[in-house]
């Protein structure tokens, strides 16, 4: 065996991120990875680079019991990775970025530049993707070209090891094409591959055997060839669900409808939202659901389609006019994008709303902070006060302060983004009772997420978007998690 992981755990606060986990991989093999957002893939591939330790298990490597301690080490035991998030620098060119740390170097400690832009031009052309120039900015690239770029740079380091976590998430039918056959050259040399994917027909085509996780917990390993697509859906989804515990609120009443809206990372999306209705958005990583989501709301660009509010076509080119449109969006960034950390609880609940706290036109600390308690009480968010620095709370607090946020707007429109990523069930559940609340009374919620058993729990209809198109409508409460899946990756 190349590697192998022997009971690995991995605890953070609240969570089990792995529990007894174990894992091999053999010389000249690609071993896909499979299983939910939320799995445990990430935290196994932070483990095997260094950038986390386990709290319990053995890693062995060529045999021998091995702490790995920093990405640097994983670099010179031989394994490297391409993440989904890129580690690329925009402001440098494409051969600074592959060869970062590993320039070639004169006697006095220059880079010998042309040298470093040889030794980029050839590994390029073995790749098959010299249509990149060694000397091109990487801010110039597409996302396709960004991904083939950052798996150039990992094998530049000439692993042992590689692993793929969603390599084909941004890239082109040519791209993934490409990718493959440098998968198929690496297994020939011994190379040996983890390859971690959402998309079933990828792992059928490329892999040799699958192993899922689901939870944090390890499911079981086979060949890929005594596996189905069916039976591999099970494995990764198989799970109680979340009971259907109240009855839907969604009227025949129109209130949103889209029209062949086409935006970044998606194209043709025709769907209606309905007064007291939850509609959810389905769809693995890279399908384009937060990017449709930030096009209705004015933050990326519409490139064609029309957008109807209670039967009047509204034109929405920046977030302050979907807010006067009435639409209110909770992102899946809440630190980044959803919240001002180091401002208080007060500060960020009028954050979108500012005339509230000013009806005489200037603005009143006191009636501010008589809001912030209100919302503090009706969404119980647990702090002593109002003036508590946002940074300072947990997860599930910080996501009811952005849903506050929003509620005192009072959109008619609510488009929420993964609500409950990174929180834990006590809060998950209170934020699943609000939302129920909501379209109770009346208002239109679009769900994305990618916990399936939370769009069953709470959407009345599901439609399945993949690859930037909807391919798909289901019923909330009479379809499967296999059945969303099956339309998701297959």
């Amino acid at each position: 065996m190349v590697l192998q992981l022997q009971e690995i755990s991995k605890y953070f606060p609240g969570v089990k991120a792995l529990e007894a986990v174990s894992f091999d991989l053999q010389p000249g093999e690609v071993h896909a990875l499979c299983g939910e957002n939320g799995a445990g893939k990430s935290t196994l591939m932070n483990i095997l680079t260094g950038n986390l330790q386990p709290d319990a298990g053995t890693i062995l490597l060529h045999g021998q019991p091995t702490r790995i301690n920093g990405p640097a080490h994983a670099a010179e035991l031989g394994i490297a990775i391409v993440y989904q998030q890129l580690s690329l620098t925009d402001a440098l060119s494409v051969a600074e970025n592959i060869f970062a740390n590993q320039q070639p170097r004169n006697a006095w400690g220059f880079i010998q530049y042309a040298k470093l832009y040889g030794q980029t031009r050839a590994l390029l052309q073995d790749l098959q993707i010299d249509y990149i120039q060694p000397k091109q900015l990487v801010a110039d690239l597409s996302p396709a070209e960004k991904q083939m770029v950052e798996i150039a740079k990992a094998l530049a380091k000439k692993p042992r090891i590689l692993l793929l976590d969603e390599p084909t998430a941004s890239i082109t039918a040519r791209e993934t094409k490409t990718l493959f056959t440098l998968i198929k050259n690496l297994k020939k040399e011994g190379k040996s591959i983890i390859y971690i994917s959402h998309r079933l027909p990828e792992i059928f085509e490329i892999a040799d055997r699958v192993s899922v996780l689901k939870d944090g917990h390890y499911q079981g390993t086979q060949p890929i060839a005594a596996v189905t697509p069916e039976n591999l859906i099970r494995l990764m989804v198989g799970r109680d669900l979340l009971g259907h515990d109240q009855a839907s609120g969604a009227t025949n009443q129109e209130l949103l409808r889209v029209v062949n809206l086409a935006g970044p990372g998606f194209a043709n999306l025709n769907f209606t939202l309905h007064k007291g209705e939850i509609l959810g958005l389905a769809g693995l990583i890279g399908a384009g659901r937060s990017e449709m989501a930030q096009t209705l709301f004015g933050y990326l660009p519409r490139q064609q389609g029309q957008v109807f509010i209670n039967g009047q076509e509204v034109f929405i080119h920046h977030p302050a006019e979907a807010i006067a449109a009435g639409m209110g969006y909770v992102p899946e960034e809440r630190k980044s994008q959803g919240l001002f950390l180091d401002r208080t609880i007060t500060e960020n609940v009028v954050a979108a709303n500012l005339a509230a706290a000013a009806p005489s036109g200037y603005f009143d600390f006191r009636i501010a902070q008589t809001l912030a308690l209100e919302y503090k009480e009706k969404l119980q968010i647990a702090t002593p006060h109002v003036q508590q620095v946002v940074r300072n709370l947990s997860g599930g607090n910080q996501q009811k302060v952005v849903l506050a946020k929003w509620l005192l707007t009072n959109p008619e429109v609510l488009l929420v983004d993964e609500p409950t990523h990174g929180i834990d069930v006590g809060a998950k559940s209170e934020i699943y009772q609000l939302l129920r609340q909501l379209a109770t009374a009346g208002k239109g919620i679009l769900l994305i997420s990618s916990e399936l058993p939370e769009l069953l729990a709470l959407a009345d209809r599901i439609l399945v978007i993949r690859q930037g198109t909807i391919r798909g409508e289901l019923p909330g409460c009479q379809t499967t998690e296999e059945e969303i899946m099956a339309l998701a990756s297959w």
